[in-house]
């Protein structure tokens, strides 16, 4: 039997909801969409948290910002601007995360 079967991947245009029993690799299909894609990637790896300014630009636009952020955020990626938010952001979204639940 098919790993996908009776999987279903829910879109909306407005918004990427990505269903939580699909594979992986079905999953991170937000990143064909994604604003940064074929942009140079050390845009989005600043040195410093003031420099990354141009990366937080390219994801305001991005119309999977949402997406991203939140694969970042469960990976627990430790660099870079993901989804317009720096590491020192994303663990900060992460802290209030658990003291809201």
């Amino acid at each position: 039997m098919s790993p996908f079967f009776g999987r279903r991947l829910r879109l909306r245009t407005d918004e990427f909801h990505i269903q939580e029993d699909i594979p992986v690799t079905m999953k991170q299909t937000w990143r064909q969409h994604a604003a940064c894609r074929g942009l140079d990637p050390l845009v989005f790896y600043p040195a410093t948290e003031e420099e990354a300014e141009d990366a937080k630009d390219v994801c305001a636009e991005c119309p999977v910002r949402e997406a991203c952020l939140e694969h970042a955020l469960s990976v627990r990626e430790k660099e870079g601007v993901w989804g317009g938010a720096t590491e020192r952001e994303r663990r900060r979204i992460i802290r209030q995360r658990r003291r809201a639940s």
